[in-house]
């Protein structure tokens, strides 16, 4: 017979406890003993003062201020002092920045394209050469996207219609469309709007996005209106962290972010291939944020900005040629990217995390990487960096849907588990890269599913050519309820779905 293991002393076998010696229980255990460290001391502080406590009588607390070590003048100049360095420190603290809400343009099933359509868009443009075309159908296999994204009709139709009008157009539809729901969503009317930021890389025309908004929505004629472009994928945070600065001087105000990009002036028709890439990756999309500094907007808003982060590495040529727009050897321009664009990456998010970290880790973490670095730089020890465990920081993550290669490294960087990625995953398999809105989408997918509660903190984090790594910290105010119209309502039900590595494009 086998032998029967003893039981221990508390009912539990030893293989339990073997299971609660190993590094990651161990680990979960030393993070909760520095968090609580404050409570854990207070409670054997109290242990020795409650016998003296118990000893004081009404007599003994009205004969204090007669005891001779109690100088009543100088009890009541400290709490004159610490009175004016609290009412100071609450004056200079900073404005909070709240999100009220946010949208995302969705487009109608007559901008959906399957893979096979974007194939035969390819041919039909009768400037690839058959080696060119193998190429983006194999990039198209495996980029993780799949049939039901979208694009501009400017390049769905035949022969395509590459123009400034139908780039006008396809801008006009994405920016008035994400809009005209977010003031349906929000109530505001438009002209409350104090602060507006557009933010598109590829395609400023003139007049600007900003201009088109407020012609359209006949906003007020003070309205401080700032356009960004050039400024790649991560600027739809570099438009959150300037209207956060913004917010800072201008009381009680409402401001709009839009970040979009356009797709009709910059699809790439030759055939070097350091330029394909963005002709399988990028897609018809954007979204509309709107932000408050006023307090009585705190109840209804979804999110409150914690902290942003901005990384810029562009004093490297590497770093800053990385991802250039220009023209190939057959004057056709369009945006290459270099060979060293995922370890420039790698090194931007490393540089945004470093000072990012200290802001949002727990001590037990902060504490851990102190010591590895110590080991490394002081007592030059050959370890390995330490990962800080950012998952106990966040409980969600946004991480920007720039293709399956860079979700990948972030997965493995950031040691999360596919939970945590599916919202970008998600969102690249149905609505593509599109851009500097992916976030929105993302979140929106996080919302959709009923996972948002109450202190939840959000991560977001996008790349940019430059090079660029940004991030936004928000935590949620209030618990988003999935019933909020938002572009996945109608379909979230069918997701998560398996993305395999390779998919291929039937005929």
């Amino acid at each position: 017979m086998a032998e029967k293991v003893a039981p221990s002393v508390d009912g539990r076998s030893p293989s339990y406890l073997l299971k609660l010696l190993k590094p990651n229980y161990m680990k979960l255990l030393y993070h909760h003993v520095v968090s609580n460290a404050l409570y854990l001391c207070l409670g054997p502080l109290l242990v020795l003062l409650f016998p003296r406590l118990s000893t004081l009588t009404l007599t003994d607390l009205r004969e204090l201020p007669n005891q001779p070590w109690v100088n009543l003048s100088a009890v009541v100049t400290t709490s004159t002092l610490l009175i004016a360095v609290a009412t100071l420190y609450a004056m200079s603290r900073p404005r909070p920045v709240y999100l009220v809400d946010f949208s995302c343009y969705k487009p109608t099933e007559a901008h959906m394209a399957t893979r096979g359509t974007i194939m035969e868009q390819f041919k039909k443009a009768g400037t690839f050469t058959d080696e060119t075309v193998a190429f983006q159908r194999k990039m198209l296999e495996r980029c993780g996207i799949g049939d039901s994204s979208y694009f501009p009709r400017s390049l769905l139709c035949t022969p395509i219609n590459m123009s400034h009008r139908t780039a006008r157009e396809e801008a006009e539809t994405v920016m008035f469309g994400a809009t005209d729901e977010l003031f349906q969503k929000t109530g505001v009317a438009a002209d409350d709007i104090s602060i507006l930021v557009v933010n598109c890389s590829l395609y400023n025309p003139t007049p600007s996005y900003t201009s088109m908004i407020v012609n359209r929505y006949k906003l007020r004629k003070d309205v401080m209106s700032y356009n960004l472009g050039g400024m790649g994928c991560s600027a739809g945070l570099i438009s959150i962290d300037l209207v956060k600065t913004l917010l800072q001087v201008h009381p009680n105000s409402y401001a709009m972010v839009v970040s979009t990009e356009n797709m009709t002036l910059n699809a790439y028709l030759g055939n070097n291939r350091s330029m394909l890439v963005s002709n399988s990756l990028f897609r018809l999309g954007g979204a509309a944020v709107l932000l408050s500094n006023r307090r009585s907007d705190r109840r209804r808003s979804k999110y409150q900005l914690v902290h942003t982060m901005r990384t810029h590495r562009g004093a490297e040529d590497c770093s800053h040629s990385c991802v250039m727009q220009e023209e190939d050897a057959e004057g056709k321009v369009g945006v290459a990217l270099s060979k060293e664009l995922m370890v420039v990456a790698g090194n931007a998010l490393k540089a945004n995390i470093s000072t990012l970290g200290p802001l949002v880790l727990p001590m037990s973490e902060q504490l851990l990487f102190l010591a590895a670095m110590l080991l490394r730089k002081v007592f030059k020890l050959k370890i390995r960096s330490y990962i800080p465990d950012f998952k106990l920081a966040f409980e969600h993550f946004c991480i920007h849907a720039g293709g399956r290669a860079v979700l990948d490294e972030l997965e493995k960087h950031l040691e999360l588990t596919p939970w945590h990625m599916e919202p970008s995953r998600m969102t690249l398999h149905r609505f593509g890269n599109t851009s500097s809105s992916s976030l929105w989408y993302e979140l929106s997918y996080i919302e959709a599913k009923g996972r948002i509660r109450r202190g939840d903190r959000v991560w977001q984090i996008a790349f940019g050519s430059g090079f660029k790594c940004n991030s936004a910290v928000w935590r949620a105010l209030n618990t988003v309820l999935a019933v909020h119209k938002n572009p996945w309502t109608d379909e979230i039900h069918k997701f998560p779905v398996h993305v395999p590595k390779v998919t291929p494009i039937l005929p």
